[in-house]
């Protein structure tokens, strides 16, 4: 009797440290919103703002989805943080001619933009 309680308890004790440890693991998938200036008004029907940010982010390593709000001027982004920060997306951002919260647009990326797209 002694040997089978011995067991249980070494058992639900087993169970339970194991339980923490998986419990612990760091959340790989983040959600970030960036800040961003767009002016165009009509990115739904142009869709040249919305298209150049899905085709050219979602080919970066560990983006795996993109949300443009044109009227919040945001970007929502779906990453591994495994695979990529916050800091590779933002400046990934600006190389395409927008701004990225704190890091502004490329000069150079900006003037290829379309003309509804700039100020």
């Amino acid at each position: 009797m002694k040997n089978s309680i011995k067991l249980i308890l070494t058992a639900l004790t087993f169970f339970l440290f194991s339980n923490t440890a998986f419990a612990q693991k760091e959340k790989t998938i983040q959600t970030a919103v960036i800040k961003t200036v767009i002016h165009c008004d009509h990115c739904k029907q142009c869709e040249s703002c919305g298209d150049r940010l899905q085709k050219t982010l979602l080919k970066e390593k560990g983006i795996q989805m993109i949300t443009l709000d044109d009227k919040a001027m945001t970007i929502k982004v779906v990453y591994n943080s495994k695979k990529t920060d916050l800091t590779k997306i933002k400046t990934a951002i600006s190389k395409l001619g927008y701004d990225a919260d704190d890091i502004p647009a490329d000069a150079v990326a900006y003037e290829g933009l379309d003309g509804c797209c700039k100020k």
